[in-house]
Order: C-alpha cells, then structure tokens, then sequence
C-alpha cells in the first residue's frame, strides 16, 4: 500500500513515515500544499493522510480538488482542529475519516485499515494465485501452505503483482508503488527484486512472467 502523507511538521512527519514504513506501507512525506496537490494530479496512492494547516496551498483546497477531479482516493484527515464544526465541514468536503492531534498511532494505523477495508469493499481477506496466498489482514503470504520469507521490498513487490494478479504490470509503475519519491533508486532496482522473487518462486505452479511490451505478470503456470 502506498500513503502519500501530507503534513508540514517535519518532526511528526518524519516519525509518522517511519512508524507506517516499519508496519509494511510505502510512504511519500510532503510538507507543500501545491507539492501535494501535484503529486496527487500524478502519483499512484492508495490513500492519503491530510494536514489541514499547509503553506501555500491549504488542506481543504486540497481536498476540494482532489474530489473535484473525481478521485476517489481515501482521504484521512490529520489536524489539530477538534471542534465539531470543523470535523462536519472536512467530512462534507470529502474527507473519509478525520482525527485529532494529539493521537495514538495504534488508532491511526487502526483508522488506515478500516478505510483500506471499505474502498476495496468487502471482497474475501486472500488474494490467491495458484499455490501462493496473500493475507490483506494480516500482511503475509503463503507458498503451498507454508510462510513464504520475504524482505520488506520483495513483499511489497509481490504483493503489487498479486494484486494485479492476471494483468501485466509495467516497470514504471510498479516501481511507482514500491519506492517512494525520496528512495535513492532507479527503475533498474525492480529488476532486482523480480529475479530474487522468481527464486523464491521455483518450484511453486506460480510464475512471474515479462511480457515485451506490456511489464510483468503474476500468472499460474499449467501443470505439466
């Protein structure tokens, strides 16, 4: 999953990246109204944490266009404005969930998770691709039964892929979901991580397959 967070104390934004990093996402910190509002026109996210007090560009404008583009992006906002009138306002901008500051990162991670829940709806808690298997809820994965060892970007690799599981995945864009704009890597990286992949793979009816043209594609190979 990957969270553009969007706030502009860095002290709280640094360790917030870092405690979602540590729990499996893959986080873009920026601290600009109009940096976000760009990165939002053409970034992949499958969330946002929103700061409502932002130089240059505010969080409701933000959110304003956001929804005004049809986006429909999961939005947590993240601000100190407690009173009522303020929470009302944010929902009615578009905004799917909204909490205080001060919080505890328990219910924030909590909050993430429920609103990652209701935007992919109610569908089953695997994804299955052959003999390899993917809890959403717990965030491992299984190859014939057994825990598959993973480190945290060939998770996260492989977890893109099965959720596209069927259709091919471009280079360029899945290295948009795996790295954040603050990685010191190029797209040559992801070349890595789908040879270290298919290794852990030999063996399994599960394969990683590069189509010319068109990117990789997670498919079950046939029996022999």
């Amino acid at each position: 999953m990957r969270i553009i967070l969007i706030e502009d104390q860095p002290d709280l934004a640094h360790w917030l990246a870092r405690a979602l990093t540590a729990s499996g996402y893959v986080v873009d910190v920026i601290g600009d109204g109009i940096d976000a509002d760009n990165a939002l026109k053409t970034e992949e996210y499958d969330l946002a944490i929103l700061d409502m007090n932002l130089p240059r560009l505010s969080g409701e404008t933000i959110l304003q266009r956001l929804r005004a583009r049809h986006q429909t992006l999961p939005v947590l906002v993240l601000t100190a404005r407690g009173e009522l009138s303020d929470k009302v306002k944010g929902l009615e901008m578009g905004a799917d969930d909204y909490l205080v500051k001060p919080f505890e990162l328990d219910e924030l991670e909590a909050r993430l998770k429920a609103l990652l829940r209701r935007h992919q709806g109610h569908e089953s808690v695997w994804l299955q691709c052959g003999d390899l298997r993917y809890s959403k809820q717990q965030q491992f994965f299984e190859l014939g039964g057994k825990l598959l060892t993973l480190t945290r970007r060939e998770h996260t690799v492989l977890e893109v892929l099965i959720r596209r599981k069927g259709q091919p995945l471009n280079r360029e864009r899945l290295f948009n979901q795996v790295f954040t704009l603050d990685d010191n890597a190029n797209q040559e990286a992801i070349e890595v991580y789908i040879h270290r992949l298919r290794k852990k793979l030999d063996g399994s009816n599960v394969s990683i397959t590069t189509l010319r043209g068109l990117g990789y594609l997670l498919e079950q190979r046939d029996a022999p």
